[in-house]
This record gives C-alpha cells, structure tokens and sequence, in this order.
C-alpha cells in the first residue's frame, strides 16, 4: 500500500511531462507548419509575371539616316555595321516598354514592368511598378530633366548632385537600346583602347564623364558598360557601375540589346534585369516626358 501510495503521483507527473512535452511539438508544428505556407505562398506570388503596359498611343515617326562617321575605333566601327549595316538612323526620341526583375532591398527579386522614356538634349524618365501575384505594389518614378534627376521610390525622394551625375550615366548607359544616339549627339566621343574595347566620352553639366565599353569578340556585340557612378546622394564616393548586355535579338528591323542587367560591384549580383519587348522611336515625348504614370 505504501509503495503505492508513492508511485502513483509519480506516474501522473510523468504523464503530465509527456502532455506538456505533446503539446509544445504539436504548437512548433503549427508554427513551421504557418511559416512554410506564407513562404510558399509568396514564391508562388512571385512567380506571376505582371502584364505589360499599355502599348504606347504613338508608332514610330520616320528618321532621316546619316552615314557611318569616319575614324570610329574599330570595334565601334565593327558594331555600329553590324547593328546598322550601313547608314545609321537618326534618333531623336524613345519610349522602351517592357518587364523586369528588380530587387529593391535583399536577396529577393519582384517581378516588375517599366516604361523608359528618352528625348535627345531632354533627359529621361523611368516609370516602374512591382508587385506579387500580379498585382502592381510598388511604383518608381524617376526623371532626369535639363541636367536635374528627382527619383521617387516607395523609400522616399532622392536628389541632388550626385544624383545628377548618376542619372546622367544611367542615362547615357541606356542608350544601348538605340546605340546610334551615341553618334548623332553633340559632345559625345568614342576612344581607341583595343580590339575589343573602347572608351566613351559623354557631357555631364558643362564637364564629362566616362565608360569602358567592352565588345564581345566573337559576335562584335556590347557586352558591358562600366562607369563610376554614385549610389545616391547620401554615397560618400563613386562605386564601379555595370551593365550588362545580357542577350540581343532583332527589334524594330535592327539587333537590339533585348535583355540587359545592371550591377553594382560592391554587391555583385544584379539589382535588376530588364526585358525589352518593345521600342518607339521618334514619338512626340515633349510633354509626356514630363507627366507621371505609364
């Protein structure tokens, strides 16, 4: 009777152990349980492309051509052939639509649609929205304007003369997407480096700034755009900025630079991946590149 006695409560507080200990697996597994499915749920957000823009109201207008300028660096030369295949266009405004990854903070990439508009002697300006599930979030508005660039981001507003002198090289770097403005622009200068690079001299306010273009050297393709350019203007000094040209395709009659990432050095991954899908080229921009929105 004793003993008993004595092992009884025993048993009940070994019980009562096992209860809790049931229990508290039982919450955990809720828990990793509710965890996984908001995390599946957001990769699943994520693998939804959004549509893209509207089309741009405007086609194309007509471009007068001039002749391929002499004494090019001979990969420029070896380019501009094989972009053009004789006289070059000449470009005075374009609307670029398309879609895109971009990762504005960490690791994780949104699927994005944007629409560049350019205006030669103007500037640009960027509309971009991100989101989930297809569904628009986040929207980007940034333009650079008569030599001052204003970037609004869900993160608040960005100016000043560093941003200046960034938005000047993203603008020049996206010339790319219509190369033959790099010939027809005034104070712009290619340099001779080797065989299958050149520099490239652009105006910035009344000085100039300056890339290394590498040239693939079995298609004769750009490859990279690299610059020294300021993150923002809280950057205390210029970081190595580059642009890859990721994939060319023909667009428009003329093999365009139809995939391209931009990377910053110190993070090494790219930040974005832009996918043209379509180019207008001298539209009436003067006052849509002034508006806001698609």
């Amino acid at each position: 009777m004793n003993t008993t006695s004595i092992l009884t409560p025993t048993y009940g507080r070994q019980e009562t152990k096992q209860k809790r200990r049931f229990g508290m697996m039982e919450i955990l597994l809720i828990i990793g349980g509710v965890i996984l499915g908001l995390l599946l749920l957001g990769w699943l957000g994520l693998q939804v492309r959004l549509a893209p823009f509207p089309a741009f109201s405007q086609s194309s207008g007509p471009a007068e051509t001039m002749p391929l300028p002499a004494n090019l660096p001979p990969p420029v030369a070896r380019f501009y052939d094989k972009v053009y295949g004789g006289d070059v266009p000449v470009i005075k405004s374009a609307v670029i639509s398309g879609r895109a990854q971009v990762r504005p903070v960490g690791p994780v990439y949104l699927p994005a649609r944007f629409r560049f508009t350019h205006e030669a002697g103007v500037g640009y300006r960027h509309y971009i929205e991100a989101g989930l599930f297809g569904l628009p979030l986040l929207q980007v508005d940034e333009r650079y304007l008569d030599g001052h660039a204003v970037g609004k981001t869900p993160f608040g507003v960005d100016q000043g003369d560093k941003v200046d002198q960034a938005a000047n090289l993203g603008m020049w770097a996206e010339r790319i997407w219509m190369p033959a403005m790099l010939l027809s622009e005034p104070g712009v200068e290619w340099q001779a480096i080797d065989d299958n690079t050149a520099g490239l001299v652009v105006p910035f306010n009344e000085g100039v700034d300056h890339y290394i273009v590498r040239f693939n050297p079995e298609t004769g393709l750009i490859d990279w755009f690299e610059s020294m350019r300021f993150k923002n203007q809280a950057s205390p000094a210029r970081i190595l900025w580059l642009n890859k040209a990721v994939e060319w395709a023909p667009l428009n009659d003329f093999l365009t630079s139809t995939a391209g990432s931009a990377i910053w050095m110190d993070d090494g991954t790219p930040w974005a991946t832009f996918y043209v899908e379509d180019i207008r080229f001298n539209v009436d921009v003067h006052e849509y590149i002034r508006s806001t929105g698609p």
